[in-house]
């Protein structure tokens, strides 16, 4: 254990086992610190195009092109993304440009994907996607229109409590 004065008491600080021991006098404390880890989630994507021509009675179902990945969920991400070969996978193109900023500051163009209907959860919203990186990831954006929550202890997603059944979008 290790010496450590605060408020002018002698406290000893070790490890032991992944967690830390704080002392002081014959009083000894324990304190297991958890590490935050990454959540992901199931996500079907759908060309919303081909949606449309199902309900129009010019395609049939089956020929919808639907593609489920394994999908990172980060809450600090406003926005959320699909890698190119999936994109194309959907038969979708991208349609624009947008600017975008990363944690470390830096900026770049990217394309960006309209008509994807993301299903997670059984909850689905239509919403355009930006087109890059190697994996999926659900942002911000999403997680709200779906009315949807992080539990972050459970690394999981789950359905806001207030509402188990149906998404509720606040119009405030």
């Amino acid at each position: 254990m290790v010496p450590l004065t605060v408020k002018n008491r002698e406290w000893r600080v070790g490890r032991v086992r992944g967690a830390w021991q704080f002392a002081i006098g014959n009083r000894q404390f324990w304190i297991t610190l958890s590490y935050m880890g990454e959540v992901r989630v199931m996500v079907k994507l759908s060309n919303v195009s081909d949606m449309v021509s199902v309900a129009n009675g010019k395609l049939e179902p089956s020929a919808v092109r639907v593609v489920e990945a394994d999908a990172l969920v980060d809450t600090g991400a406003v926005r959320s993304r699909i890698p190119r070969p999936l994109l194309d996978r959907l038969g979708l193109q991208p349609m624009g440009h947008t600017m975008v900023e990363y944690a470390s500051g830096q900026k770049e163009a990217v394309d960006v994907a309209y008509g994807v209907m993301f299903d997670i959860l059984h909850r689905q919203t239509s919403d355009d996607a930006l087109v890059l990186g190697d994996e999926v990831l659900v942002g911000q954006t999403l997680l709200e229109k779906m009315d949807l929550l992080v539990d972050c202890v459970n690394r999981r997603v789950i359905p806001n409590p207030a509402h188990p059944d149906v998404a509720v979008n606040k119009l405030k």
